[in-house]
Formats: structure tokens, sequence, C-alpha cells
């Protein structure tokens, strides 16, 4: 493993730690030449996912580009990382858990979104006025009455 701060190859693992979902392992290494510690992360290399855009193009599941777009939709609200990286993963898990590797984009916002009506209406209304394309004030409006009700 390449160090961070000075390039070399040569690090040695000083403490191996499974994350809460089993999914993850978090490795602490010190760098052999500078001594300066980081983290990896290790995790299985799954099939690859392939996304079906609203226009019809496809492209390779991005688990980071879900996160940062559910994160834009958390700011200024008490949704923390955790909760969603907690989303992002179960996400990824139902995906991979479906008989195709491909998945329309609109089911993966839909499953968001679901997620995110549970834990922080503001957030879900942010997400679904990115994801359902809101035009107008009255989209918001239709949206929030039925969130109300």
């Amino acid at each position: 493993m390449k160090c961070p701060y000075c390039g070399s190859k040569d690090s040695e693992v000083v403490e191996t730690r499974d994350s809460e979902d089993l999914e993850t392992i978090r490795r602490r290494r010190a760098c052999l030449s500078c001594q300066k510690r980081f983290t990896t992360y290790e995790r299985v290399e799954n099939v690859h996912l392939v996304v079906i855009k609203k226009d019809g193009r496809r492209e390779q599941f991005n688990r980071d580009k879900l996160r940062s777009g559910i994160i834009r939709s958390c700011e200024k609200t008490r949704v923390s990382l955790e909760a969603i990286e907690r989303i992002v993963t179960e996400v990824e898990r139902e995906l991979r858990g479906a008989d195709s590797v491909e998945v329309e984009s609109k089911k993966i916002g839909q499953m968001v979104a679901l997620r995110l009506k549970k834990i922080d209406k503001v957030a879900y209304i942010r997400f679904s006025s990115v994801f359902k394309r809101f035009v107008d004030v009255e989209d918001f409006e239709r949206e929030v009455k039925r969130l109300i009700r």
C-alpha cells in the first residue's frame, strides 16, 4: 500500500477492524519509511452495477456520486454522515441483491427518497426536488401536501 505522505510502498498493518456493516475492513497502517500512520479500507469487489439514466445513457454505479447527492440534500439538517453512509450502504446492498445488474436511476432515487422521508422531511423534499425534477413552486407545494397527509 502506497503511503499518502511520502509515497513509499512499504507499510505494515498495525490494527485491523471490521466495519459495523461487516462489508468493509478498516486497517491502520504505519509507513516503514516516514513512520506516519494512515487508514485504508478494504471491501470485496462486486459485480459492476449499471445505472440507466433518464435519457437512456448507461453508466457504472458510483457509490461516491450517490453519497454526494444525498449529502447535498442533507446540508444544514440534522442528518449525520453516519446516517447518510447507512443509506448508501443499504441502497447498494439492495441493488446488488437484485436479479439484474442494470437498474434505472429512477429506482435508485425512489430507494433513497423513501429512506430520507423516514429520517428528515426537509432532506427528503430537497432530494425529491432534484430527483423528480421539480420545475416550479407548485411542484414543491404538491409534494409537501403529500408529505403532510
